[in-house]
């Protein structure tokens, strides 16, 4: 099992540089090129979640990205290190102090959830990840 670990300011130019790392990873990893796509879109969407979640709250913790391919599977984390006010909801924090951002942030799990067969989201004292997963359909590319 091979797993990629990215750390980024929550900054939004580096969730491009996240898509970029999470296709090559996928791709490396023996997902399909149909699939890649998706991966690129949904880890975008969460990554950009984060970011937004980080810069709203004033966190200046950098958002995680892992990246993982199992026996047959290829899964990725996405985690924020805002924590959770009250019943610890993920999808109930908003993306403001004000809630403002609420909308966009259903919005941004709606998408993920289209583009993702095996999504989980979770959230503690800690922060929230969104969990994803999709299925290898070729062994892994070995290293040069």
């Amino acid at each position: 099992m091979a797993t990629v670990e990215l750390r980024f300011s929550a900054q939004p130019e580096h969730v491009r540089t996240a898509r970029l790392v999470a296709a090559a990873v996928a791709r490396r990893a023996g997902v399909d090129e149909a699939v890649l796509d998706e991966v690129r879109l949904a880890v975008g969407e969460a990554c950009s979640r984060a970011v937004g979640l980080h810069r709203s709250h004033g966190v200046t913790a950098p958002v995680r990205v892992k990246l993982s391919d199992e026996e047959k599977s290829f899964s990725i984390e996405v985690g924020d290190e805002v924590t959770t006010v009250g019943s610890g909801d993920v999808a109930g924090r908003s993306a403001g102090p004000d809630d403002e951002g609420d909308g966009e942030d259903e919005m941004g799990l709606a998408v993920i959830s289209g583009l993702v067969d095996d999504m989980e989201v979770s959230s503690n004292d800690g922060g929230g990840v969104i969990r994803m997963s999709w299925p290898l359909s070729a062994p892994p590319v070995a290293a040069p």
